[in-house]
């Protein structure tokens, strides 16, 4: 059984899954952080399935890229919980798990990354990163896209459509993904079986905060 957490944007999740089995999964919103609403919740997620913590064999976090401040307080939820009950812990790529959601050979994830760049990479069918996460403009990054039977997945590809105009993608299947990830995250961990000591755990920022450019400054 493993519990799922996406605290990585404003529309978070939570999801509870027993083997390929999904049981639940409870989409959280909270535009001034989740530190403070995701215990409860947990805590009512559990009860409502009678569910014990130490029942749970694997404790996942939605590792970003994100808000900075949510991926922290998600993998600092799961690796507290596995910790605490001596289970293991995994974290998983939000781009990774976009990826669930599509149905072609190539997978193309794409989340908005502002200051007019996206967060991207490519997976095949298998979930396997077939191109590198980065944090780019994408224009240059379509134009170096593999070919191949190839789709584009988002929560919301309109900033994006943009892009692929004039290029050999303009016409490219497009997949809009549900904004709740916990469950492809519960997915992801449990087919891969990607259980790691939660000590382990890292953030998936892709790149570096705005206090680290700051300070290089």
């Amino acid at each position: 059984m493993i519990l799922a957490i996406d605290t990585t944007s404003e529309f978070g999740s939570i999801a509870l899954m027993r083997g390929p089995e999904d049981i639940d999964e409870v989409i959280l919103r909270s535009p001034d952080g989740f530190a403070h609403v995701l215990y409860p919740h947990i805590r009512w997620l559990l009860e409502r399935h009678a569910v014990a913590l130490r029942d749970i064999e694997c404790f996942a976090a939605a590792a970003g890229p994100g808000s900075f401040t949510g991926v922290r307080v998600g993998l600092a939820a799961a690796k507290g919980l596995a910790e605490a009950t001596g289970r293991p812990a995994a974290g998983i790529s939000n781009l990774r798990g976009l990826a669930v959601f599509g149905a072609r050979p190539l997978r193309a994830t794409i989340l908005d990354a502002r200051r007019g760049e996206a967060y991207a990479a490519v997976y095949n069918e298998d979930l396997r990163m077939i191109c590198p996460e980065v944090v780019t403009a994408l224009p240059a990054w379509i134009a170096a896209l593999p070919a191949g039977d190839l789709e584009f997945i988002a929560t919301d590809f309109a900033p994006f459509r943009p892009a692929l105009a004039g290029t050999r993608f303009a016409g490219a299947h497009i997949v809009t993904a549900p904004r709740a990830l916990a469950g492809a995250i519960a997915r992801i961990a449990w087919q891969g079986r990607e259980f790691a000591d939660p000590a382990a755990l890292d953030a998936n920022y892709v790149r570096r905060s705005d206090a680290e450019l700051f300070w290089k400054e």
